[in-house]
């Protein structure tokens, strides 16, 4: 371990009134630490306007950590670079890299390079997209489901509304702007 010593408190930032310490930043104590550290990451999935990345970060101790992160384009315009950012900054967390400022782990005030609370389809929505895929393309449900795990990675009711809209406008053969 190298004799410089990382100070995180010099690089908090203020997020819903908590201390919370950038990815970036967690990466750089990470380095001060272990300069010799390996970063591998990943992209694991990426078709419907979303990506999934793995990042997996090894110490020349053997320390090992993995980290996923996912995003969609509905959600930022820069998605892969937000998905890639949530996986690295899980896998530096999960070393101790910035756990205590960060809230990777926390299911409440999500940090912009931790999941955005999604805006999830509507009830009609996903009634509508099983009525047309049935009455429209002779669909089950079953194969519904399937289409739309194969296009965003998920089924129709964990669509958010934008993604559902766009569903039923593609299945109504019209195109999406």
């Amino acid at each position: 371990m190298s004799e410089k010593t990382f100070r995180a408190s010099r690089y908090l930032t203020k997020l819903n009134g908590r201390d919370y310490l950038e990815v970036k930043w967690r990466l750089l104590w990470l380095r001060t630490e272990h300069p010799d550290a390996v970063i591998v990451t990943e992209l694991e999935k990426h078709e419907g306007g979303m990506a999934l990345f793995k990042a997996r970060i090894t110490l020349p101790d053997g320390g090992e950590a993995t980290g996923w992160g996912s995003e969609t384009v509905s959600d930022f315009g820069d998605y892969i670079e937000k998905a890639e950012t949530k996986a690295l900054g899980r896998a530096c967390a999960a070393l101790g890299y910035g756990t205590q400022f960060c809230s990777d782990f926390d299911f409440h005030d999500k940090p912009v390079d931790a999941p955005v609370k999604r805006s999830l389809a509507t009830a009609a929505q996903v009634k509508a997209i099983y009525t047309i895929a049935h009455e429209e393309h002779g669909l089950s449900e079953e194969r519904m489901n399937e289409h739309t795990r194969k296009a965003y990675g998920q089924l129709p009711a964990e669509l958010t509304k934008q993604e559902a809209s766009e569903l039923i406008d593609r299945l109504k053969g019209k195109k999406s702007n």
